[in-house]
């Protein structure tokens, strides 16, 4: 369970940073570019998790519907359209979430197919979301050729030259 606001607050900033840094490894030439013919692209991606951030996941703990716009470029185009983009939903975002108190956690919100949960799972929810978004722009980025900061600090071979062999 989410323990208490600041605490999510603060994790999920940190979460977003590790998903902004593939954005900042792009060229202008990758935004619109996807693996194959009707895949997301790059800012379909950043556009399509930034709506549902501030126009559902922070509509519905706030017990309003969801207001997600999509995920077209007529939203935010460029790398520069993007970035401001990122910014000022996650900025409205978190003023939303830094509102909500350690009992509005526990409280039940709706989420847009019907189905009610305590607002730290749909939180929760919103961050598996991330992740697993973030996964596919990361594999994106290595396929354009992209080189992107390691998540933790470490790459595997790091980690693996790090490692103790198990005696």
């Amino acid at each position: 369970m989410l323990q208490d606001t600041p605490s999510f607050l603060a994790y999920w900033r940190n979460a977003r940073s590790r998903t902004v840094r593939v954005l900042e490894a792009l060229r202008p030439e990758d935004l619109e570019w996807a693996p194959m013919p009707g895949a997301f692209t790059f800012g379909d991606l950043f556009r399509h998790r930034l709506g549902l951030e501030r126009f559902m996941y922070a509509e519905n703990v706030q017990g309003r519907p969801s207001a997600y716009p999509g995920h077209g470029a007529e939203l935010a185009s460029g790398l520069d359209g993007v970035r401001a983009y990122l910014d000022t939903c996650h900025a409205e975002a978190m003023a939303i979430f830094g509102t909500l108190t350690d009992a509005d956690l526990l409280a039940p919100c709706m989420n847009p197919a019907g189905a009610s949960m305590a607002t730290w799972k749909w939180l929760r929810a919103m961050v598996e979301h991330e992740a697993h978004h973030r996964g596919q722009l990361y594999l994106m980025a290595t396929l354009r050729g992209r080189t992107v900061a390691p998540l933790f600090g470490l790459t595997e071979e790091q980690l693996a030259a790090a490692s103790k062999p198990k005696s």
